[in-house]
């Protein structure tokens, strides 16, 4: 298990579609790992693989003060429904937050990191960090879903 460096926003290759994984194999688990290693020790709420420069069909999420981690592995919408205006920000865009339109409630599919088909409904964050997530694997930036350049802010990035 290892952290990764993250991708910045003008970097190419988060703009890229990410591919379909066609077996979880061994490859893939240590992947995963590095990806939930990598999202902890930035931290965020989610991580695509594309933000490592992976270009595969997966994403991790993990709530605050949750245990357990979203393991998606070739996601895919199957409904959404109602908008809401909520604040992003993005490990791929630090220093920066901005102020978008995302879904209330979303439905995916996906397989989790054993292969296993699952549904996963989500509200509120879950479902922001849903889109947020799925946006990357499209080579979408939440940045590109701002209505004006007045929705997005700089802030303060922490001290090393």
């Amino acid at each position: 298990m290892a952290v990764r460096p993250i991708l910045i926003a003008d970097d190419p290759r988060l703009r890229r579609k990410a591919k379909r994984v066609s077996t979880v194999d061994s490859s893939i688990q240590r992947l995963i790992n590095d990806m939930i290693d990598t999202m902890k020790a930035a931290p965020g709420v989610g991580l695509a693989a594309t933000q490592i420069g992976v270009p595969l069909r997966i994403a991790v999420i993990q709530l605050p003060d949750e245990e357990d981690v979203f393991t998606l592995i070739n996601p895919e919408v199957v409904k959404r429904s109602g908008e809401r205006e909520v604040e992003e920000g993005c490990l791929s865009v630090p220093g920066y937050r901005g102020r978008l339109k995302r879904s209330l409630t979303i439905t995916i599919k996906a397989q989790d990191r054993h292969g296993k088909a699952v549904r996963i409904k989500g509200e509120d964050l879950l479902a922001q960090a849903l889109e947020h997530e799925l946006d990357h694997l499209n080579g979408i930036l939440y940045i590109d879903h701002l209505e004006t350049p007045e929705h997005l802010w700089k802030t303060e990035l922490p001290s090393e």
